[in-house]
C-alpha cells in the first residue's frame, strides 16, 4: 500500500522523482527505494508526510484521507 501511495501522490503533484526527492528532504535514491517497496523508517515518513502534505496514517494505508488533522489547543 506504502509505495503505491508515494507514487500516487507524487504523481499528483506532477513530479518526477528526483523532484519529489527534492521537495521533501529525501534522496533521490532514497525515495526510488521506497516506491520499489523498502520500508520506511520514521524519519522518512515525517519528511514524506510533511513535503506532500498528508498525514502519516494516510501514507501508510490506515485511512483514505489524506488531510492533516490539527489539535484544538
Amino acid at each position: 500500500m506504502f509505495p503505491e501511495r508515494l507514487k500516487a501522490l507524487r504523481k499528483k503533484n506532477g513530479w518526477t522523482q528526483r523532484e519529489a526527492a527534492e521537495a521533501t528532504g529525501m534522496s533521490y535514491r532514497g525515495l526510488q527505494d521506497l516506491e520499489a517497496g523498502k520500508k520506511p523508517g520514521y524519519d522518512s515518513l515525517l519528511k514524506l508526510a510533511d513535503g506532500f502534505e498528508v498525514s502519516v496514517d494516510y501514507l501508510m494505508g490506515r485511512t483514505d484521507d489524506p488531510r492533516l488533522h490539527q489539535l484544538d489547543e
